[in-house]
């Protein structure tokens, strides 16, 4: 979770808002394969699919809380926390898309923000500086996709919950797509200063 940079932080591995960042990480595969079960043959599992997507997000919410909250901010922490956000949506991705419950160019349009920022991150490591932090806008664009993706997969069905989970889920759909890259542009800005200023340095 975003985090003041006037906070303490700690060099410790084993502290409980890592510990449960990592489960959220090991949580990724149990995710995937339960979403794709039923295009290899067995059965429906898309309700245990939504209780380890639910239990990801209020993961997420207390190893961000709890590390504030006992002074338990780490660098493994950082890279933890956006690692298993990006791995979350990037398994949803493959298992909807697979199953075609999302469209091949949505899931086109996030990748390519995936792509470009893997560049920029490139740049920075050449320049000698360390990944961007996640700000709020990239939070609040992971919240609206994985808010998006549960309800997206309750419209693979019949009736008017599946009809009205289609409406929500796509208009979360929308919003955190656009919140993504916008907040993705915003990371290319910060990267251009922070060369041009190296740069002009040397």
């Amino acid at each position: 979770m975003e985090v003041q940079e006037t906070e303490v932080q700690t060099d410790r591995v084993l502290t409980i808002p890592n510990i449960l960042s990592m489960a959220r990480l090991l949580g990724v595969p149990l995710f995937l394969w339960l979403i794709l079960r039923p295009e290899f043959g067995g059965p429906n599992s898309d309700v245990w699919a939504l209780v380890v997507l639910m239990l990801s997000g209020v993961s997420d919410y207390l190893d961000g809380k709890l590390a504030r909250k006992w002074n338990q901010i780490s660098s493994l922490g950082r890279l933890l926390d956006p690692a298993a956000d990006r791995l979350y949506i990037l398994s949803t991705l493959v298992g909807l898309t697979w199953r075609e419950i999302l469209p091949l160019w949505l899931t086109a349009v996030l990748l390519a923000r995936e792509v470009m920022l893997l560049v920029m991150v490139g740049i920075l490591r050449r320049h000698g500086y360390p990944p961007p932090q996640v700000n709020f806008l990239g939070k609040a664009a992971t919240f609206n996709l994985m808010y998006a993706f549960p309800l997206l997969l309750l419209s693979d069905g019949t009736g008017w919950l599946a009809s009205l989970a289609e409406v929500f889920g796509w208009a979360f759909a929308g919003w955190g797509t656009t919140l993504y890259w916008w907040a993705g542009i915003l990371y290319v800005v910060q990267v251009r200063r922070l060369v041009k200023a190296d740069t002009a340095a040397d």
